[in-house]
């Protein structure tokens, strides 16, 4: 039993911890629709449209994911800056609500995998 209360303690002391670790931070992932030099418009797979602040201290990170077989860069993270940004890009963005407002404290990105071309089988030859 005591074991048992134990283990239920540890659970709910992870938990708590892993609730606080974000702080009061706000997570917005989606696309982006529009980009300014002081904010950018992101569209979640909600639908809704979220406006986020750019400011000076914004760290941007660039997600390469390589579908060749190198392996040296697959699922690499690269320092970027806000003109690497584009619209249609899938964003995931750290925000910090400040006067009814989020700033971005961190913007991930990636370029949106181009669609694969479809495998198409050869006409036969006539005979």
């Amino acid at each position: 039993m005591k074991s048992r209360a134990r283990k239920l303690a540890l659970l709910f002391t992870l938990a708590t911890c892993s609730a606080l670790a974000h702080g009061n931070k706000i997570h917005v992932l989606g696309t982006l629709e529009k980009i300014s030099p002081d904010s950018v418009l992101v569209k979640t797979k909600e639908g809704k449209s979220v406006e986020v602040k750019l400011v000076a201290s914004t760290v941007y990170v660039l997600h390469v994911a390589s579908s060749s077989g190198n392996t040296s860069n697959l699922n690499e993270d690269k320092p970027a800056k806000i003109s690497d940004l584009a619209v249609g890009d899938v964003v995931v963005i750290h925000a910090t609500p400040k006067d009814n407002a989020l700033e971005a404290d961190e913007v991930r990105f990636s370029v949106p995998m181009a669609a694969k071309p479809t495998a198409t089988t050869p006409a036969k030859p006539k005979s």
